[in-house]
């Protein structure tokens, strides 16, 4: 049977028998009505083609479509000497398997590096990717990556005027059983499995990720990205990371947010750069082959059913392969309700860092989000040995994306994470589907300053540490919540540079926890800690340099007085 550009719904089971074939060409897809266990059969095949980059260097995950063909009844194991390199329309060369000495694949011939064939299962760190190379111990439903190719092949199997390779992208012909039914992955607490789509057809995303027996995937999908200029197999050279995605809803066309990649030293160690990969890629109908990965909240399970399977082309709006192409950022139709879908109302918050990378985080407006962390809603940071970095801060974690209920009067919480002196600047690139006329700002804590972001950047200078509660997102300054420094301070804070002293004033007898003093790079000059109650203080700062510094005075309570003082030591 050969389908093109069409769907072909089977209400049962499969049965191929040894002679017999089944192609689905031109994003042709098989569906099957059947309810719960495969009982496909048969040594015949099902023929069905993808492409992944093309590039020795660069890995793709995938998750494949087929099994093993036998008459052995439901779902078999898949290994990679089932992918083959089609000639025409309905014949193909099996690929060959390089041997784990070597590491660079070819187009044509088609030859796939084994080197580079590994799984991730339950995994808590790098050291648990699974060597699998050429064997055939892939279960449904479980993820592989595989580097590409090297090399063009003209071959224009379907005479559609598309080619095997032109030199962007690598096609393989996935042959074996088909994937039916139920397709359950195991889910460990905080561990991460590499899974994907396992069926020939389209994979409905988000009713996956937000089934009610699939709450330990944590209702997120994060999608490997690699920086694509560097040609190199070396640990120490890689640029990598993971795109995470969040469907917020059944209905929602998701949120997207781009990796900012890590690159490597020798010793496994990350280095201080990186990039972003900017890539915005529409990720709620995952086509076939593809790989993601699941970092679970909860040990568990998570089941592919037929239900999540639906019909709808690559290339068209919600569903692409990992590849270079802009997400449409206008109100969009449903491929399968054919219902008229808006984005989800939000806001992506880019911070360049030291002038060398970005880290872009996004901030959904959800009527249904709490201010704790909500299921399909938000994302863990999946790139979180990122030396100097900023994010969101949810129940003392590190988040990209942050949905909330929208109230004008909250503080979102930003996490800064500083190992060397560095340099951010925050700006908002995009905001959708939000009100055009309300603020944002963001709110440094050290000189208690609001800075819009929305109209223009704020660039500060941060000194190593851990800053939690230091930057924040709010909706209203100071200024236009109507109440200026000195209508609410209970404390003074002023600088005699006759004596070289800066004195508090704590009329109200406060209980202070610490005082600290900060230069403009943000480096603590003074501090001390438990200050008890008096009504006064001075402090030396006669062996300081002339310059602006912050005092920060923090309560008991945590409420915290800042002020900028200027110190002149020129007279002495």
């Amino acid at each position: 049977m050969y389908v093109k550009n069409e769907v072909l719904f089977v209400t049962q089971e499969i049965n191929l028998a040894a002679s017999s074939n089944l192609y689905l060409r031109n994003n042709a897809q098989l569906l099957q009505g059947t309810t719960s266990t495969s009982t496909n059969t048969g040594a015949g095949v099902l023929s069905v083609y993808q492409e992944g980059t093309s590039d020795n260097f660069d890995y793709n995950y995938w998750c494949s479509p087929v099994g093993n063909a036998s008459a052995t009844i439901g779902n078999e194991n898949f290994g990679i000497t089932m992918l083959g390199r089609p000639t025409t329309s309905t014949a193909s060369t099996a690929a060959t398997i390089l041997p784990v000495t070597n590491s660079n694949g070819t187009s044509n011939p088609l030859a796939i590096a084994a080197k580079w064939i590994y799984k991730l299962v339950n995994a808590n760190n790098y050291s648990q990717w699974v060597f699998v190379g050429g064997a055939q111990t892939l279960a449904a439903g479980q993820g592989f990556s595989m580097k590409g190719t090297s090399g063009t092949d003209a071959t224009d199997p379907e005479g559609t005027g598309v080619t095997n390779n032109s030199g962007g992208t690598q096609r393989y012909d996935f042959i074996g059983k088909p994937n039916d039914g139920n397709i359950t992955i195991a889910l460990g607490l905080n561990n991460a499995t590499l899974t994907g789509n396992p069926y020939p057809s389209a994979l409905h995303l988000n009713a996956f990720l937000l089934d009610g027996s699939n709450l330990a995937t944590n209702g997120i999908a994060y999608f490997w990205e690699q920086d694509k200029t560097v040609n190199s197999h070396t640990l120490v050279s890689y640029k990598g990371g993971y795109g995470s995605y969040a469907p917020v809803d059944l209905v929602s066309s998701g949120l997207y947010i781009p990796a900012t990649f890590n690159s490597y030293k020798a010793d496994g160690s990350l280095n201080t750069t990186g990039t972003s990969s900017g890539l915005v890629i529409d990720r709620r109908y995952s086509p076939i082959g593809q790989g993601f990965v699941i970092n679970a909240n909860a040990n568990g399970t998570a089941t592919f059913k037929n239900s999540h399977r639906v019909f709808v082309k690559e290339g068209t709006s919600g569903s692409k392969f990992e590849k270079h192409v802009p997400a449409e950022k206008t109100a969009k139709k449903d491929e399968v309700t054919g219902e008229v879908i808006e984005e989800v109302s939000h806001f992506k918050l880019n911070t360049i860092i030291n002038n060398e990378f970005t880290r872009q985080i996004a901030l959904a407006f959800v009527p249904q989000a709490t201010d704790g962390i909500d299921l399909g809603i938000d994302a863990l940071n999946m790139d979180d040995a990122l030396p100097n970095d900023i994010t969101f801060w949810l129940q003392d974690a590190s988040y990209v994306i942050q949905g909330i209920n929208f109230d004008d009067t909250k503080k979102i919480a930003l996490n800064a994470k500083v190992t060397t002196a560095t340099t951010f600047k925050f700006y908002i690139p995009e905001v959708i589907n939000f009100d055009n006329s309300q603020n944002i700002y963001l709110y440094d804590a050290l000189d208690n300053s609001y800075h819009d972001i929305k109209n223009g950047t704020y660039e500060v200078a941060v000194a190593p540490g851990i800053y939690n509660d230091r930057f924040k997102i709010t909706f209203k300054s100071e200024t236009s919540l109507g109440t200026g420094s000195e209508t609410f301070k209970k404390f003074f804070i002023t600088q005699d540079n006759t004596n070289s002293k800066l004195i508090a004033s704590n009329p109200n007898n406060l209980s202070l926890k610490s005082f600290k003093l900060y230069d403009v790079l943000g480096k603590t000059v003074l501090s001390k800690k438990d200050l008890g109650t008096d009504e006064n203080y001075t402090f030396s700062t006669s062996g300081l340099s002339n310059g602006i510094y912050i005092a920060e005075f923090l309560t008991i309570d945590n409420e915290r007085f800042t002020d900028k003082v200027v110190i002149s030591n020129s007279g002495k």
